[in-house]
Parts: C-alpha cells; structure tokens; sequence
C-alpha cells in the first residue's frame, strides 16, 4: 500500500497553519534567514534546494529549544520585471504580485515553516519609504553625493551599472558588453568604509574561505607610494599610484586611461577616435592591448628624464589615479605593450646571483632583486628600497606614501522605472533639494505603459520645491535594487513599524543573522552592500551590531544535462510536477540526501524515487508494545542502534551533513527486517526524521501517540548504549556475498573465522586459500 502523499501533506499543512508553530518562543535566539527571491513566475528545483536547507534547520533548531526567527520575503523591483511587462504588455506591478502570489502557494505546498506575519515585499510603499528615508540620512552625512562621470552602461539594459555589476567587461544581469556615458549619477560613498569592511571581516563566523578573500579582493588595500609626475609643457602634476617604487627609475613612459581629465584637452583627431573606441568595456585580462602617443611628455621626478605619455585601453579610471607608470622590464603589461610599440624597456631590478636584465629576457622580471640603474639606491635590495625611495621622495616632494583601494564609490542611479524613486527635487532657484521625511513615499505612480519612463510622466516629474514652494523637476533615476535587499533582514523584525526602518529593541536581541543561506554568486555585490549599510545603520544609531551575518553557507548550483538549472539553458524542472508525483517529503529529502548543501547536485530521477520508496518503508512500520514477543527479543539491539543513530543525526545536522544523516535514518530502517519497532524507539525516530520529512512524521505521530511531534525536544543519547555489544559479520566467498552472522563484538578473530566457516560450510566448492578478516565488518573465503 503506498502512504497517501496528498491527503497527509495538506492536513498537515492545514494543522500547521492553524497552530502556527512557526512562532514557537525559545529559551535562546536564532536567527536564520536565505536569500530572498525575485518574484520571476516559478520556482524551480535550485530554488527548492536553498529553502530546504534552510527549513531543515529551522526545524531542529526549534526542536532543540531555541526561539527561531525564519522568515520570507520577496525581492520585487528590478529589470526583469520591467522587461517582461514590456514584453507581454503587463504592468510590472501586476506581473510582480501576480508571481509572488503563485511563488507563495509553492513555498507552502513544500510545507517551508516561515513565519509569514513577517512578510516584505520590496515594492510595497511601506518598504520603499524606508529606502528613501536612508537615502536622505545618507545624504545627510555626506554618504551621498551626485556627480558627472563616465559610467558603465548596459545597451541591452539601457542602465548604468555599479563597477561590481561588471564582471569581465559583461552586464552581470544579461551578458552584454558594457560601454561608457557621462551621465550625472548619484552615489553612495562606500569607500570611507573601506578599511571597516575589510577589518571586520575579523568578526564573522563560519563564512566560506573564498568568499571572503573575494571581499578582500574586491577591496583591495594597497599600501604604496604615490609619485608625483609632471607634464612637461603645462606643468600639471599627474600623479601615479604604485605599490612598487623600487622600480621608478625604470619608468620609461605613462599611460594614462581613456577617461583621464588630460585626455579631454588633447585636440587631436587619431586621440579622439582612440578614446572612442576604448570606450568599449572589456575585461583588460581578455582585450587586446592597445594603445595612442598624446605627443605629450611627463618627467620623471627622480631623475628629471623626459618619457613619452600614452593612452592604453587596458587602463582603467577606476583603479589608483588612473594613470600609470609603466616599468616594462618589470611588469609583463608594460613589457608587451612597449615590445608592440617600440618603447624603451631599462632592467632596474636584477634577480640575486644573475645578471640577466629585463631587456635582454624574453618577458619581464616581476621578484625582487638587487636595484641596478637606480642612482644612489644601487645595490640596495628591493624590499630596502621600496621604503628607503618613498621616505627620500616624500622628504623632497616628489611622492607620498598612501594607501589605495581597489573599491569605489557605489553608484546607485539607474534608469529604469520599476525602482524606489530617489527622493530628490531639483528647483530652478535652489538647486537640489532633499524632499522632506514627513513628504515620503515619493510614491513611484501605478498609472503607467509598460516600458514608460519616469521623465514621460508629466503628474511625477513636475512639482514644488519643498524649499521655496516654486516650479520643480523631480529626479527621474531609480535607486539599485541592491539597496533594496542591503538591509531587509532589517525589516522583517518590525515589518509593520512606522516610525522607523527597525526598532533597536528588536534589533538588539535579534541581529546578527546566525544562519545565512544563498548562492556564492551574491559573494560581492549582495553581501558587500548589505555589510556596508548595517554599518551605516549602526553610525545612525538605528542598530548596535558591526555585521548583519554571522555565519554563511553558500549552496552549490543544481546541475541538470551537465550545466546549471536556469531558465535561459531550458533545463528546469518543475517541482509542482515532481511534488505531484512523488510529494513534498519526498521531493525535501532527495534534495537534501543528493549531496552535501555546498556541493553541485546532480539532478536524477532515479534518486527521488528511492526516496520515495523510503518514506512508503515508514509509513508500514507497526509499532507494538514492548511486551510483544516477536520484538523483545530485539529490543536491546534497537536501544543501541537508536542511540547510535541520534548521536549520527545530530552530529551531522550541526555539520550541515544532511546526506549523511538521512544515510544513518536509512541504515536504520534497514535494521527493521519484520517492520516491527516499540512506541519509544518510534517516537524517536520520527523525531529525528521531522527536519528532513515534516508531513509524514506529523502525521504517523498523530496516528500512534498523544500530543504534537512539532512540542517534542530534540533527543538526547546515552554514551554507554552506543557501545556495540554484538557486530554484524558479512560472509563472503571470492568477494560474493554468501551470508551474514551476528556475533560479540569482543569475539577473538580465530572464533570469528570458525563461526562464518561454520556459517557457509555447505556453500564451499574447491580449495581454500585464505580466510580474510576484516574486524567487525567481514569474512572473506579465498577458493581456488
């Protein structure tokens, strides 16, 4: 007979929903939150993986006694979104609510306890005020600022992007090449928390190893010198950043990045077309270097020796000052460059025991040496050197020591209209003015065309100054939908607060976060925001921690047809048809028996339907007293295995270790050869089955025993139990397996021998060769 998957999981969930389990008080605090999802239509099975995790843990946290926070949310402005309702002509609020509304329905129907009182939506007014209210405390402190800049944009898109949302010179989004425009852009001015972002990193817990070297890359703290050039018909001073003053002496020109302010007084007609084309944003590790003679000339501050200033694409504004002293001998760049344009290449760092120079190798030399060519530092080695040259260029002038990051300032203008509305008025008579708190929303208007801007829209565009009560334009630009989810898990503690973004009381008790659950793919730009704003937050006095997550466990993807699950790659799999066919609980436990969280998943039918079968062993079981006869012979054996299993269970929970510990419930059962088990051992088991399979553990509670497995602690185990008095020994002849015995685990191996020979005699044909012992586990009979 197979267990009516159906009927058992919507009267659970109905029984659930009722008694709202989902906001069970604890003795301590947790806090576990994933990754809230964009609103696209349907989940699918990569989604399912991440809730999971996060429900399994939820549950034995719960039942372990703690008072967990777990709650959902939808992440609901953003391109997509726009996009589609341009394409189906659907307004994107319509199409947004719309998926939400089905997205929920299949978050509940796999039975994912969130408490949903706390619900967010990102487009909802409520929230957005919130974003628009930072907005203006940020400005406030001067976190704020607008400027015009060369910017990169998407054509696809028809948005700008923040530097983080360019990976390798592609949208992050849809792939495309990015270029450049000068818009007047807002900012948010990250980088004065640059160095706190990369000391605290010190504070967090259990965080992949690789996400946070990707957020000390993304940083990047240099500590160097900046050296002070001069251009020689102007004077002008073009500074250059270098962690390698060593080297200066074997500067044998500049390059200057296309977007440098020098470049815009240059007139000539071949410079002009140039910059136009580097205008084209490709990753400098995949571009072909290439570059243009200004027929300007800087001096060298060390040794006043004129070189020539070039323009290269593969120099980026973005890092160090934008320009560059190229030392080819010793830095492979400046040595292809100056190979394809001829340009001088003087070896000024001679590797210890050779006298090879750069330009007589066929690359450059990029270790330290000796210094040679370098006037009175000759002879020094190069670590000596490097501080030896910036103390004597700092006491003449010609440098200062600095520090420099690799981080910039987060832009955060787009121009799109399914956005939170900057909440800024520009007036013809006093400039920009910051709209009043007691104003906001500056409500984003619902009475539009699908692929509408807002600076179409006459009603939103035009009103008074808050200042002078005069004629006003409205900014039109939307915030990133970064800023969005840079502090939700703020809000879910007081989602229906109307005086504040959170209250302090709530976040004081609950932040930090303690388990945060999502893809790697967020290692920058999600994670490096929502770390930058909870610091801002706490400067404003709205929150006392330092960092919004403790600890961090990045999912592996799901791989279906040898690639990721995607939509764009055509291979996902619906989980409605799969909870269908097989339910919730099945489709829950093969997602986390499949591989460790933190690994790929391969998808593969087979795999759910043994699942299946599993869940189908456990709904047979007969449960008896222990006065049954059949069982009491037993009883000692499944104490032990019992208690073996809670200490495996647990062990491997507080590891993440999901495979694993279905794998020992599964040795378990395997155990039970007539399907017989005494009530307690049973309660037991379905206790430590609940995280993984809540329906059908509910439910076979409810059928054999008073009260609710959802009030049951979490089980302890008994040390001395788990100590095996009996092993099971598997018979073997040449590695075939022939029978099995139990036996004392204290038997002597010559014992152990003779009782599987005694076990198999009969099966025996030939001579034997050898008998193979492996303690505790088998007999293997060699036969000629």
């Amino acid at each position: 007979m197979t267990y009516p998957f159906f009927e058992i999981e919507k009267k659970i969930q109905e029984f659930w929903e009722k008694e709202g389990f989902f906001r069970k008080k604890g003795k301590e605090k947790f806090y576990l939150l994933e990754m809230f999802p964009y609103p696209s239509g349907k989940i699918h099975i990569g989604h399912v993986r991440n809730y999971c995790i996060g429900d399994t843990i939820a549950r034995y946290k719960r039942l372990k006694g703690f008072d967990v926070l777990y709650p959902m949310g939808w992440d609901a402005f953003g391109l997509p979104a726009e996009n589609a309702a341009i394409e189906k002509d659907i307004h994107p609020a319509k199409w947004t609510k719309d998926n939400i509304s089905y997205m929920k329905s299949q978050l509940k129907r796999l039975g994912l306890s969130y408490d949903w009182e706390r619900e967010i939506a990102t487009c909802d007014r409520e929230y957005y005020r919130w974003n628009q209210w930072l907005f203006l405390k940020l400005y406030q402190k001067g976190l704020v600022y607008r400027k015009k800049e060369d910017v990169n944009w998407c054509p696809k898109c028809k948005t700008v992007l923040a530097n983080e949302q360019v990976i390798n010179g592609d949208c992050w989004r849809c792939n495309s090449f990015i270029t450049t425009k000068s818009l007047e852009q807002w900012f948010f001015k990250i980088t004065e928390y640059a160095e706190r972002l990369l000391d605290d990193l010190k504070l967090l817990g259990k965080w992949p190893e690789n996400v946070i070297t990707m957020q000390k890359n993304w940083i990047g703290k240099s500590i160097g010198c900046e050296i002070f050039f001069k251009e020689e018909k102007g004077g002008k001073i073009i500074p250059v950043f270098t962690t390698r003053p060593d080297t200066i002496f074997g500067a044998t020109y500049l390059t200057l990045a296309p977007q440098y302010p020098l470049v815009e007084e240059i007139e000539k007609k071949e410079v002009r077309e140039f910059v136009e084309r580097a205008k084209t944003r490709v990753s400098p590790d995949k571009m072909e270097k290439e570059g243009i003679f200004t027929d300007l000339y800087a001096i060298n501050p060390v040794n006043q020796e004129k070189i020539p200033i070039w323009i290269a694409n593969y120099v980026l504004m973005e890092y160090g000052t934008g320009a560059i002293m190229a030392v080819p001998a010793h830095d492979s760049r400046d040595f292809d460059f100056a190979k394809k344009y001829g340009l001088p290449i003087k070896m000024v760092v001679r590797a210890q025991g050779s006298g090879v120079g750069g330009q007589e190798r066929e690359g450059a030399y990029e270790g330290e040496g000796i210094l040679v060519n370098s006037g009175q530092f000759n002879g020094m080695s190069s670590k000596e050197a490097i501080d030896a040259i910036t103390d004597w260029m700092e006491k003449n002038g010609m440098g200062r020591k600095t520090i420099n990051y690799r981080l910039r300032d987060w832009l955060v203008s787009r121009q799109r209209y399914w956005g939170t509305p900057i909440p800024i008025v520009y007036c013809f008579q006093c400039g920009i003015v910051p709209v009043p708190e007691e104003d906001l929303p500056v409500e984003l208007p619902l009475d539009t065309k699908p692929g509408q801007n807002l600076r179409e829209i006459d009603e939103f565009l035009n009103c008074k100054c808050p200042n002078c009560g005069k004629d006003a334009k409205r900014e039109t630009d939307t915030m990133d939908t970064f800023v969005d989810s840079s502090w939700y898990f703020l809000r879910y503690l007081t989602p229906n607060c109307d005086n504040l973004p959170v209250l302090k009381k709530e976040a004081d008790y609950w932040m930090s976060v303690d388990q945060y659950i999502g893809g790697i793919e967020h290692a920058i730009l999600h994670l490096l925001y929502a770390r930058f704003f909870t610091k801002v937050m706490k400067d404003l006095g709205l929150i006392s921690i330092d960092e919004p997550f403790k600890n961090l466990l990045a999912q592996g993807m799901v791989i279906k047809d040898g690639a990721k699950m995607s939509k764009s790659k055509g291979n996902v799999v619906d989980p409605d048809k799969i909870i269908e066919e097989y339910g919730a609980d099945s489709t829950r436990l093969f997602i986390l028996f499949a591989a460790p969280p933190e690994k790929e998943l391969e998808w593969n039918d087979k795999g759910i339907a043994g699942c299946f079968r599993f869940l189908n062993r456990i709904y047979k079981i007969k449960v008896r007293g222990s006065e049954d006869q059949r069982i009491r012979g037993s009883e000692e054996r499944f104490y032990a295995l019992i208690h073996k299993t809670i200490k495996e269970v647990s062990e491997d929970i507080e590891r993440f270790h999901f495979n694993t510990a279905i794998a020992h419930l599964m040795e378990f059962l395997n155990e039970i050869e007539d399907g017989l088990l005494t009530k307690d051992i049973f309660k037991t088991f379905l206790v430590l089955l609940f995280p993984f399979a809540p329906h059908i553990s509910s439910y076979l509670w409810k059928e054999h025993f008073e009260g609710r497995i959802e009030d049951e602690p979490w089980p302890s185990y008994d040390e001395a139990l788990i100590e095996e008095k009996e092993s099971t020994i598997i018979i073997q002849i040449n590695g075939k397996l022939k029978g099995k015995i139990t036996i004392p685990s204290n038997l002597s191996p010559n014992e152990t021998k003779k009782r599987a020979m005694d076990e198999i005699k009969d099966k025996i044909k030939g001579e034997i060769k050898d008998i193979i012992l492996v303690p505790g586990r088998l007999v293997n009979v060699v036969v000629s």
